[in-house]
């Protein structure tokens, strides 16, 4: 009898003691709170709330405690799409999200039953309100002012949730069917009104450089008859002076050739005694000199029938032909450069108001080089009394 009562106390104590240890287990277990590096909890003793925990390893009272987790990083929040009437009576879509974070968990805890659901109603609310206060264009095309104004109704009432709202980015507006038609529309008609502004100023442009091209050739055409005129005149005095000495050249030649058959006649006589006056003498040598062709110089003179004295040159301006032709040329070249600049000036547009004619380019080329002007009225002048 002894040693079963033995037997059963110990299987007995055997089990006590495995549910103690198990109570022992549990009560650790339940004592022990490990919270991670990103979050916060908040502690509550038969609902009371006691603290918030940190991360890492924390002892609460066990099985009497309840703890509440809230994430410290930043979060995203989708606001569903709203529907609202712009101030000038469009409807449009919109749909945003809404990038939160905790910044006191006691008040997330405390003061809001879903922190998150409350933002994100409070957002829908606010984008539909914001859109309401904008006209159509301005919901399209100011997003950035959509997004501060939903953002600064937001900061107050989270706030008070322990709740920062770091940014709202309005995703999409969109309008009803009927308006994005007649956007399009209105697209369609701002392309084809630009397309034939630009049309009208290439056309407008094209006549200016036309415009241009004519008078930059009226100018050379100008300057290339006042250059023809003046050498014309030049060698109409040449050819006056050569004849005038062609005349005189035939002159001589007939009184010697006169003389020449005169000494002929004398000399068929019987007489051997012959008397020559001095002129017809001069003129019998020059008359060999002309017909062996020579142009040497004799007894240190040139021949003056074949050139043209100093006088005669003076008079006809041969010295002078190069140097006048060089200002003719000067006057003649165009900038080259400062037509390219004020071709390209049209083409930007510019008023081409100031372009003046070719009169008036002429006369002020005239007024800054009134010499040639002079030369041309001395050789007339030279050559009318020449003629006389």
């Amino acid at each position: 009898m002894f040693v079963p009562l033995q037997t059963g106390a110990l299987e007995g104590f055997t089990v006590v003691a495995l549910l103690v240890l198990v109570l022992a287990v549990i009560t650790i277990w339940q004592s022990v709170e490990i919270v991670d590096a990103t979050e916060k909890r908040a502690l509550t003793v038969f609902g009371e709330y006691r603290k918030l925990l940190e991360p890492g390893i924390n002892f609460v009272p066990p099985f009497v405690s309840a703890t509440h987790r809230f994430d410290m990083r930043t979060q995203t929040l989708d606001v569903p799409r709203q529907e609202a009437i712009t101030r000038d009576n469009s409807p449009v879509t919109a749909d945003a999200v809404v990038y939160i974070k905790v910044m006191d968990a006691k008040k997330a805890f405390l003061e809001v039953e879903d922190y998150k659901r409350a933002v994100s109603n409070l957002a829908q609310t606010t984008l539909r309100a914001v859109l309401g206060d904008m006209e159509l264009d301005d919901t399209l095309n100011k997003r950035q002012q959509i997004n501060a104004k939903i953002r600064q109704e937001l900061d107050e009432p989270t706030d008070e949730w322990g709740i920062r709202v770091e940014s709202v980015e309005v995703r999409e507006v969109n309008p009803s069917k009927d308006v994005q038609q007649a956007m399009e529309q209105q697209t369609s008609a701002e392309r084809k009104r630009r397309a034939m502004i630009l049309e009208a100023q290439g056309e407008r442009r094209s006549a200016i450089e036309q415009a241009e091209g004519d008078k930059q050739s009226n100018i050379i055409r100008a300057q290339g008859e006042k250059q023809s005129q003046i050498l014309e005149a030049q060698g109409d005095a040449v050819s006056t002076v050569l004849r005038a000495k062609s005349a005189e050249s035939m002159g001589e030649r007939a009184v010697i050739d006169k003389g020449m058959e005169t000494l002929e006649s004398i000399g068929q006589g019987e007489s051997t005694t012959f008397v020559l006056p001095q002129e017809l003498s001069s003129l019998v040598g020059r008359y060999g000199k002309h017909l062996t062709g020579s142009d040497v110089e004799t007894d240190g003179d040139q021949l003056d029938s074949l050139d043209f004295d100093e006088e005669t040159r003076e008079l006809i301006g041969l010295d002078n032909i190069e140097e006048i032709l060089g200002q003719i040329d000067e006057e003649a070249e165009m900038d080259v450069e400062a037509m390219e600049q004020e071709a390209e000036a049209i083409k930007q547009g510019e008023d081409p108001a100031d372009i003046k004619s070719p009169d008036e380019v002429i006369q002020e080329m005239d007024e800054e080089n009134p010499d040639m002007e002079d030369v041309q009225a001395e050789l007339d002048a030279e050559m009318e009394k020449e003629v006389e």
